[in-house]
């Protein structure tokens, strides 16, 4: 049987939450890229399955920021994942902070050598700074899955350096993932 693997691409178009915003890039656009690549990579791979929460880029789940996280984990849970990523890019009002880091539910769960994996692939691949897999159980992606789930912060929008890798390494962001996934799960 096939690992099923949930990709969240964070935000959507229509006016609810693009995301953050730098250098003339929007997040939602950057992740919802990422994301279809990842989906190919892995829907193409003997022994997986990857199903997206925007399969399209003016999929819109929900009417606010609310009832998007749940639509997306309601279809996580549903379809019966086995793991659930959600792909975002960070932000910060000082553009010194650069990197990627990787939240999770808890420590002691699954997702955190999933994560490790994951997190080292892409500073590898990609050349991103290693700011460490973190624990975040406020998160409602994390806390309300049925499966292990992380949240991927691939880099800052706001950092002149990840922001260019950002615009032009989205494929290689996805190879990274796809590959720290193999790392781990076979």
């Amino acid at each position: 049987m096939a690992i099923k693997i949930y990709i969240d691409q964070g935000h959507s178009r229509g006016g609810i939450n693009g995301g953050a915003e730098g250098f003339g890039l929007v997040e939602q656009d950057i992740v919802f890229q990422v994301g279809l690549y990842l989906a190919n990579l892995l829907n193409n791979t003997p022994g997986y399955e990857a199903r997206l929460s925007r399969p399209e880029i003016e999929t819109i789940l929900g009417y606010n920021n609310t009832t998007s996280l749940a639509a997306r984990v309601a279809d996580a849970n549903n379809w019966g994942a086995d793991y659930f990523m959600s792909i975002h890019t960070n932000a910060s009002v000082d553009p010194s902070y650069n990197g990627t880091e990787v939240y999770i539910f808890n420590e002691l769960s699954q997702s955190y050598p999933l994560a490790q994996s994951i997190l080292n692939q892409i500073v590898a691949e990609v050349g991103t700074r290693d700011n460490g897999v973190r624990v975040n159980p406020r998160l409602y992606v994390l806390r309300r899955t049925n499966m292990p789930s992380l949240l991927i912060e691939l880099a800052y929008i706001t950092n002149p350096s990840d922001a260019e890798k950002l615009r032009n390494n989205q494929f290689e962001f996805a190879q990274a993932i796809y590959d720290g996934i193999r790392i781990e799960l076979g």
